[in-house]
């Protein structure tokens, strides 16, 4: 199985950022990426919340690597998915408010 830094450099590669250009779009560091690429750390909450809207990315792919890591181009993002995963985070201890 994959690990959480191998995820997201496949997904910043899928969408042929550099890690300074995907972690502008995240507004972190290229050594933030960097190191969470490297397993050295995890995105934090903000971070994955931002990624999983902004860029249509699975949370069950992001999190566990299953399924595929991009929500399908049919389906589209909406404010009640965004809620809903602020809600799955805050029941998972992942983020303490809305």
């Amino acid at each position: 199985m994959s690990t959480q830094g191998q995820r997201l450099k496949k997904i910043r590669l899928e969408l042929n950022l550099s890690q300074d250009e995907l972690g502008k779009k995240l507004g972190v560091s290229k050594q933030y990426v960097s190191n969470i690429e490297a397993d050295r750390n995890v995105l934090n909450n903000e971070k994955l919340v931002c990624l999983l809207s902004d860029f249509n990315i699975n949370i069950n792919y992001i999190l566990a690597g299953l399924e595929e890591p991009f929500i399908s181009a049919k389906t589209s993002i909406t404010d009640d998915f965004r809620q809903n995963v602020k809600i799955i985070l805050k029941e998972e201890g992942l983020i303490a408010k809305l």
